[in-house]
């Protein structure tokens, strides 16, 4: 069983991106299992409140989620063309705690977005780049997922109703679950 945990960047109750990656896990082959983490209670970085308290509970939690996990599985909207402050912010405190080569070193990762807009999240993807490099996780490149005009795609209650999202979400979903499985031995 390959394991793939997956984080949406966004904390609306009605996001694109939470709705793309439910989609994404009914999607995913026999043999895989989309395990989904929140950034929900994550407090803003502060290295004093690292110091005094350690980690947030929230953390922790996304940490062992991410660790365990065969891959990871970014949802990412687009945000003045760049990526999410509070999912990066997110990663930022699960690369602390001294162990970040255990939850991410070589851990494989693919980043995809929803957007209502014409270019999906083309640059949000791009700017994950430098920060799965500088985490020591491997980036995987055989696929891009960039879901544009996304308000039309998904019904009011975020379920995905355009079938050739679907399709291509499942071809996303196989190859990175291969790509995950390899690289994990699996």
């Amino acid at each position: 069983m390959t394991r793939i945990a997956a984080i949406s960047g966004s904390l609306r109750k009605d996001s694109l991106n939470s709705a793309l990656l439910r989609a994404c896990a009914g999607a995913s082959p026999d043999g895989v299992e989309v395990v989904t983490g929140s950034i929900r209670g994550v407090p803003l970085y502060d290295g004093d409140l690292e110091a005094s308290e350690g980690l947030p509970e929230a953390v922790v939690t996304l940490k062992a989620l991410v660790a365990e996990a065969d891959g990871l599985l970014i949802v990412t909207p687009e945000y003045n063309n760049s990526l999410p402050g509070v999912l990066k912010n997110a990663i930022d405190w699960m690369s602390r705690g001294g162990d970040m080569k255990a939850v991410f070193g070589d851990k494989p990762v693919a980043v995809i977005g929803a957007s209502p807009g014409g270019f999906g999240t083309v640059l949000a993807q791009t700017a994950w780049l430098p920060v799965i490099k500088a985490l020591g996780a491997s980036p995987w490149t055989g696929g891009r997922l960039m879901v544009s005009r996304a308000n039309t795609l998904f019904d009011a209650e975020g379920n995905l109703i355009d079938e050739k999202t679907r399709t291509e979400i499942k071809g996303f979903m196989a190859g990175f679950a291969a790509f995950a499985g390899r690289e994990r031995g699996k």
